[in-house]
């Protein structure tokens, strides 16, 4: 997209985010383009899932207002705000695809916990390709940069890992019992409230250069949204919409603290952290890997992230890859 197109779709998404009407007219005044140009800028808005409606009279307004994200108010939730970059666009295909081509273009000038978020994203993907659905307002999508200079190899278990750090993220706004389902999914009521996606650019034999992309689902009601499989927000739990800058400074702060120990350390220490959370904890489960299928009980799992299955066998290790899990 242009960057003239990006900068008056930014400043027509801050004036209807109030949830308020504006007129045709008042917009078209305030962006320097016609009443018709305005239109079709609204009409591409919508079509990336803005809930827009117009009245004849009034003009346009937002199904439901929201607080737009602001990378000078999640700073401030920030204990050390000058750690890292904090960048919020208005509009990306994806925030993970963003970041890669950061990576490709300058990885000189990126930091460890280097953030983008966006308000809109076209499209967002999760494990094996699916579509990441979210409404505009009602979800936090993010990635963070972060390099691992002993290699892919030292990168095991990360995606569990950053399950952790959401889950304790959430006890900041009184969710005590998110779960995750391995191996990168959050839930809560037993429904799907977030996802991680990990993506890896590099050589093999050198520093590793992460993408830790997350989705979560902030004000998505199921009445509303098909997102291809059950979900949770965070709206319906709590009886009202957190603050997504707020919650956006408290994921970051989280991995932050976490991360630097998993470099050095790897995911030992915080195998029991995640085994208290686990979803499928001593149930019994099935795995279907490509034409193959294996049913056993949760065990938990080891300090590379692999999933332990008791099966008549004995203990089997399953890792990442191509592998669903579902309970019985």
């Amino acid at each position: 997209m242009k960057q003239a197109s990006k900068i008056i779709r930014q400043h027509i998404l801050s004036l209807l985010a109030d949830g308020q009407f504006h007129s045709g007219e008042l917009i078209a005044q305030q962006v320097n383009l016609s009443r018709t140009a305005v239109a079709g800028h609204i009409s591409q808005l919508a079509d990336w899932g803005l809930d827009v409606f117009k009245v004849k009279g009034k003009g346009y307004r937002l199904n439901q207002g929201f607080a737009l994200l602001s990378a000078e108010h999640i700073k401030k939730h920030l204990r050390r705000p000058g750690l890292s970059m904090i960048q919020v666009e208005p509009v990306l295909p994806s925030t993970n695809a963003e970041m890669k081509l950061r990576i490709a273009k300058a990885r000189h000038d990126l930091a460890d916990g280097d953030v983008i978020l966006a308000e809109v994203q076209t499209d967002g993907k999760g494990r094996h390709g699916r579509k990441w659905t979210a409404p505009v307002g009602g979800s936090l999508t993010m990635s963070m940069y972060w390099s691992f200079p002993d290699g892919y190899q030292s990168m095991a278990g990360l995606s569990l890992l950053v399950g952790v750090a959401i889950c304790e993220a959430l006890r900041k706004f009184n969710i005590e019992d998110a779960q995750l389902k391995w191996p990168n999914d959050i839930y809560l009521n037993g429904r799907k409230l977030a996802g991680v996606l990990i993506e890896v650019e590099g050589q093999i034999g050198a520093t590793a250069h992460s993408v830790i992309g997350i989705g979560l689902n902030v004000n998505v009601p199921d009445t509303q949204y098909d997102v291809g499989q059950p979900h949770s927000d965070l709206t319906g739990y709590l009886g009202e919409t957190p603050d997504r800058n707020r919650l956006a400074a408290a994921v970051i702060e989280s991995l932050r603290e976490m991360l630097p120990e998993f470099t050095q350390q790897g995911f030992g220490k915080f195998v029991p952290y995640w085994e208290a959370l686990d979803l499928f904890a001593d149930k019994k489960i099935v795995l279907q890997m490509g034409d193959k299928r294996f049913s056993g009980i949760d065990r938990g799992v080891d300090q590379s992230g692999a999933l332990l299955v008791e099966t008549e066998d004995g203990i089997t290790r399953f890792h990442g890859g191509e592998v669903s899990l579902r309970g019985i």
